[in-house]
Order: C-alpha cells, then structure tokens, then sequence
C-alpha cells in the first residue's frame, strides 16, 4: 500500500486516489452487510453490560452524557467519511495517519488500533462468559475459551462469510432493542407487568432528580459512555473490502445520528422511565434487570440471549479488524512480512492467527479475576480506542487544509462544521481523559499508555535504524 501520489501538473486538478488494485482483499461486502455492520457496530457490551456501571454513578443524567458523546462521534464519522471519500483503504487510520501526519504516526496508530481491538476482544469474550454464567454455573474462562476458538475458525473462512454473520449478529441486536423500547412503551401507556403501577417518565426526575449524583457523577460516567461507542469508525476498516465504497460508505455513516438517538438515548429513556435508575447494579445488563422488574422472565432470558450475541459479534469484528491492520503495517514495512500473506479466499491469515492467540490472554484474565476482568479492561480499550478517533480528526484537518489549498482533491462527503467540529470533538475527548485521571479504576489506563508509547517509540526506532532504505519511514 502506498500513499497517494497526486498530479498537480494536470490541467484538471488533483486526482482521487482509490483503493491500490494491490492490497489484495475481495470486495465481498455489500450495502446490506456494510449498513448493518455500521448500525450494529456500536451496539456491544458497552451498552449492554456497561450502562449498569454507569446508571449507577449517574441515573438518568446518564442519558445527557450518551446525547453529548454521540454528537462527538458524529463529527468523528463525518471526518472518517471525508477521508475515505478520498481514498477508501482497509488500513485507513494508519493509512492516513502516515500521508498526513508522517510514517511514525501511521506506525503508532497501525499498532494502536490492533492493540484496540485485541483488548476489546478481550472485554468483549470476558462478557460473553459472564453471560453464560445467567443459565449455567460454569467458569468464566470456560466459557472464554470455547468462544475465542470458535470465532476465531469463523474468520477463517471468507469475508462474504464475515460480512453475512455480522448482518444477522447485528439484525438480531436492533431487533431486541426496538422490541424493548416497544415493551416499555406498552408498560408505560397499558401499564401491563408488574411495573405497570410504578412506570412512569417521572421516573427520570423523582429519585433524585436528574442529576441525582450530581455533574460530577455524570462526568465520572464518560469513559463508560466512549467506550460504548468504539467500534462505530469500524466501516472505515472495511473500505478495501466493500462492493462500491464511494456509494455505501457515506449511505451507512449517515444512519450515526438516528443510530444514536434510537439505541441509546431511546433506550434509555424507556428503560429508566419503566424500572428507577436506583434498581439497576454494576455488572448486570440493564435491559436483562428491566425484564426482571417487570415480572417478564424470559424476557430477561432472550435479552442475555441477545446480549451474548452482542459480545460474540464485537468479538468478531475484532478479530477481523486485527489482521487487516496487521497486513497494512507489514505492507508499508512496519510490520513483520508473514503478516503480508493472503490465503486463496483473500484472508490474512497470519495476522488474524496472531492476534486470535493474544485473545487468549482473556481467558487467563477470567481465570484469574472472574469478578472484575471487565473493568481491567475496558478502560485501556477506551484509551487506545480514543487514539484512533483524534487521528481521524487531525488527519481531516491537515486533508481539508490541503484540498483548500488544490493540492488534493475535495472530497465529494465533506465533514459539517470543520475544521471547528473537530476542535470541539477533539476538547472532548480530552475532558474524557481528565476524566480518566481522576477515576481510580481508570486511572490504570493512563500507567499502562506511557509505556505502549515508549514500546512503540523505542521498535520504531529499532526499525527505522535495521532498514535506513525503506520507504516506510521517510517523510512523504
């Protein structure tokens, strides 16, 4: 993979660069797959199994915090879409990060992101046992380890077969969602369930009010709400994969506000107006606790059913997204070259491999803490996570910047409100890493970043030194 070389001797202007005919993937997502793999792509645990967390530090205040969060990720798509309007690549972040910001930082975020969705694969497997644990008494790490091989043989197959698991995977999740905001909307107008007396969206204001913890609560539930969010940039990855990007791309990041509006804040609303906040607890599903107050018990039972299906398919797309960002980083010499094979289907199967067996570090993790692997986790995914947005933010700067300058082509999807959108998005982003200083079970996110950047910093090096003729690490 190269970056994009640009004609400016031409009488027509610059010229848009697409996806090099050489990266080797088979364009076998299409605008079915591709749409629900963006919708269902924010739907996970940080929804399902997190929200309780966060309930609980904030009550209904923690609806404002998704509404604010999901108004940043909008900007960061819209900055995605630009960029991949541009050229639309498997390994975009790290892709673009090298064009516009230089070869270190498209090694630093190449990494970043694998190391992001290996963690997340992690969380994501950690809360799928913890799941199973609603129907049978077996251990966490079991259960982890079952899961991890089987997804891992799934992604062994082809990425048509990919793209059709995760519109089922994802169909299933909208379907439950809407199905319970259908319920609680019965609740509160019928007044059927056992929550029937007490349902009410005075709910949202009575116990407390609606900053019942106070802003600072609220502020505490951040991290919580982002990582919610991580994996929403998970189309720009499979660019290099779709039928017709330039068409299906900008199509699937539009549905991000109503995405939000529906599956979060929409939720939400119905859930904390049927069950008080104060019911809900860390570490239990709100939508399963809602079933449970409201009498209905295999409603519970089909949404951890749904909500292991959640974790399962956030698993997936992390293991398909590793081995793809392994390739770019080998492709551009910052990566070992094994990692460049493909098998006959189009696969990398070298780097999915390597990365499906750091996963199983999950499962020492849920032997070890069954009770607190997931928040171990889950506040470095969200650090790491975080890392990949700002470099969406910038990169859109420095590609508008140039493009109004002629150098580069405009792009057909422009960005709303840049280069100031990215500016607020990019503030808060920082208020959220304040955020994290200050949580003490964050807090370790912020220990463990430093020493990722020097392990980075100190290979990239290394390299740079091994192969002082490599393209990779010139300016460009």
């Amino acid at each position: 993979m190269t970056s994009a070389q640009v004609d400016n001797g031409q009488a027509d202007g610059p010229k848009a660069v697409d996806a090099p005919a050489g990266e080797g993937y088979q364009r076998g997502l299409g605008a079915r797959q591709i749409q629900m793999i963006a919708i269902g792509g924010a739907i996970g645990t940080g929804l399902f199994l997190g929200a309780g967390k966060a309930i609980d530090r904030a009550g209904p205040s923690l609806i404002l915090a998704y509404a604010i969060a999901g108004l940043v990720i909008f900007f960061i798509m819209r900055a995605l879409g630009e960029l991949l309007m541009y050229r639309p690549v498997s390994g975009s972040f790290s892709e673009y990060a090298r064009e516009f910001l230089g070869p270190f930082f498209g090694f630093v975020t190449g990494w970043t992101y694998w190391l992001f969705w290996v963690v997340t694969g992690i969380t994501e497997v950690t809360a799928a046992a913890t799941y199973m644990t609603y129907w049978w008494d077996i251990p966490q790490w079991l259960s982890a380890l079952v899961f991890t091989v089987i997804l891992y043989g799934a992604n062994l197959i082809s990425v048509k077969l990919f793209g059709e698991l995760e519109f089922w995977f994802s169909m299933v999740k909208v379907t439950a969602i809407l199905g319970m905001i259908l319920i609680c909307a019965g609740v509160l107008t019928v007044g059927f369930s056992d929550a029937g007396d007490t349902a009410t969206v005075a709910n949202l204001w009575n116990d407390g009010g609606f900053f019942p913890q106070g802003i600072g609560g609220t502020l505490m539930t951040l991290q919580i709400v982002m990582f919610a969010f991580l994996a929403v940039e998970l189309v720009g990855v499979t660019a290099g994969e779709s039928k017709d990007p330039k068409t299906v791309l900008p199509k699937a990041i539009n549905t991000v506000p109503w995405r939000i509006a529906v599956f979060y804040v929409g939720a939400l609303i119905m859930i904390l107006s049927v069950v008080p906040w104060s019911t809900f607890k860390p570490g239990v599903s709100p939508f399963v606790a809602a079933f449970e107050e409201m009498g209905l018990g295999i409603g519970a039972a089909i949404v951890n059913f749904v909500v292991l299906t959640a974790a399962l398919s956030s698993c997936n797309s992390g293991m398909y997204s590793t081995g793809r960002m392994l390739r770019d980083l080998a492709i551009n010499g910052q990566g070992p070259k094994a990692f460049t094979k493909l098998t006959k289907n189009g696969l990398p199967l070298v780097g999915t491999t390597f990365s499906a067996a750091l996963m199983l570090v999950g499962v020492w993790i849920n032997y070890q803490w069954p009770g607190d692997a997931f928040n171990y986790v889950v506040s470095f995914a969200t650090i790491s996570g975080m890392w990949a947005w700002i470099m969406i933010l910038v990169c859109q700067i420095r590609f508008r910047a140039k493009a109004d300058r002629g150098e580069l082509p405009q792009s057909s999807f422009k960005a709303p409100g840049a280069p100031f959108s990215n500016w607020f998005a990019l503030a808060f982003i920082g208020l959220v890493i304040v955020m994290m200083a200050i949580d003490k079970d964050a807090r370790i996110s912020l220990y463990c970043a430093p020493l990722w950047g020097l392990i980075l910093g100190v290979s990239y090096l290394v390299l740079k030194a091994r192969n002082p003729d490599n393209k990779a690490f010139a300016k460009r």
